[in-house]
């Protein structure tokens, strides 16, 4: 018998005036009769660093017993359903955070392990996404992504670390921050782009609604030429594609003009669970098309004053946790912290539905989720929350609790998250010299 199919290259775009559509893996990407192993569509690992500030109410969220089937806490109970690729890590210490400016440091050093510098000028350490962008994200339109839902709140600028620290999770060198996006506007631009200058995006979004317009002939074309299941995963991708194009667009058409603002507004101006929603379909849609591998999010602003009515929490995030040990606060916190791995749970249900090269995206992904900070009372550093979720390509083992001695340095975490993925490092920060085996 005689096999003639030809395969499209992994990297094929859809293209129109302006404006470029990734696509996602398809089986006609993949040359007939070639073992699997061989060709561009291995699997490709992808990492994903989310941060939440003011820790963790630890009595919530540490399991009481460890190994592997442990009891999932309450904190934790959202990812239940996910427990085969969940690792809870116990026992961490981040010493590079350890300094007076607890909420200025917290964030920009969650991912380096290096204390910074004294300074008004930035010097602290290159963070282990931006390691991974280096390794992973050299095959990708955008090495990494940077996203946050809010900016940095009380904590921002500090007269001596300055503000350097406090509003990004990403050092590409120890003198680089990198800036984090909360506009998802912003975000699918970068993903599709439309036009090259000001002018020219200007021009085209006269002429056209949708970036699905301007790619919509050539992916009549491709749907010509591929199977009824590539047909339905085309057709599904860009299905997505125009919804959340759709989501921004609403978001961007609010009229904001007639509303009284308070000098001190209560919450966030528009829905935290519509933003970060959103935050996360670009995510998936990113991974999907292959358009980065690698992404860092803080899922609120180190000091924030968000609210929660959605749960019934009005009281600001920074000022229920400082809880000072009150029962009716450290609920309300308890709930607050739920309801974030409630959200990310979400994400991670999304990923578990995305096939990817024989699995999911999930099966092919490590993700950190965790915070700098232990008990937000104390503005301690330890014992640190740190889950991390995700088969990564069969490198991670999960439905397991690890509690390593008190102190152990959170870098030792970093470096066995890098090492899982393949990234070649032997030290991260001041003090990660030793990856965990049992991880």
């Amino acid at each position: 018998m005689f096999n003639t199919r030809k395969s499209l290259p992994r990297r094929t775009f859809l293209r129109g005036a302006g404006a470029t559509l990734a696509l996602p893996l398809l089986d006609a990407m993949i040359p007939a009769s070639t073992a699997f192993a061989q060709t561009a569509a291995v699997p490709k690992t992808r990492m994903g660093f989310l941060y939440f500030p003011h820790g963790a109410n630890m009595n919530r969220w540490t399991p009481a017993t460890t190994g592997f089937d442990f009891e999932i806490t309450p904190i934790l109970k959202p990812l239940e359903p996910y427990r085969k690729y969940l690792t809870v890590v116990s026992g961490l210490e981040n010493k590079a955070a350890i300094a007076p400016p607890v909420h200025a440091l917290s964030p920009g050093t969650w991912l380096s392990g290096a204390a910074p510098r004294k300074s008004q000028a930035p010097w602290g350490g290159i963070t282990i996404d931006q390691m991974a962008a280096r390794h992973l994200g050299k095959d990708t339109p955008l090495p990494s992504l940077e996203l946050c839902i809010e900016r940095a709140g009380f904590g921002a600028f500090d007269h001596e670390y300055g503000s350097s620290y406090s509003g990004t999770l990403a050092f590409r060198t120890p003198s680089m921050p990198l800036p984090m996006e909360d506009n998802p506007r912003k975000i699918f631009q970068r993903l599709f782009g439309l036009g090259d200058t000001a002018e020219d995006r200007k021009i085209i979004g006269q002429q056209y609604k949708s970036l699905l317009d301007l790619v919509s002939e050539e992916a009549t074309d491709l749907g010509r030429n591929l199977s009824v299941a590539d047909r339905a995963m085309l057709g599904d991708y860009l299905e997505t594609v125009r919804e959340l194009e759709r989501r921004v667009q609403k978001m961007d058409e609010r009229d904001l003009s007639s509303l009284n603002v308070p000098e001190a507004p209560t919450g966030a101006p528009e829905s935290f669970e519509d933003r970060i929603g959103l935050m996360f379909d670009l995510i998936g849609l990113a991974f999907q098309g292959d358009l980065t591998r690698v992404f860092t999010l803080m899922m609120q602003g180190e000091g924030s004053g968000m609210t929660f009515p959605a749960i019934g929490v009005r009281d600001a995030f920074h000022a229920t946790s400082h809880h000072a040990g009150e029962k009716t606060k450290l609920d309300k916190l308890e709930k607050i912290q739920t309801y974030n791995t409630q959200i990310f749970a979400g994400f991670v249900r999304k990923l578990a539905e995305l096939p990817d090269a024989g699995g999911s995206m999930l099966d092919h992904s490590i993700l950190l989720f965790g915070s700098n900070m232990s008990d937000s009372n104390r503005h301690n550093h330890a014992p640190l929350p740190a889950a991390i979720v995700g088969g990564g390509n069969g490198k991670i083992k999960g439905n397991q609790h690890l509690r390593f001695p008190e102190g152990t340095p959170h870098s030792n975490l970093l470096l066995t998250l890098a090492n899982r993925a393949g990234i070649p490092v032997e030290k991260v920060g001041d003090d990660g010299t030793k990856a965990f085996s049992e991880v």
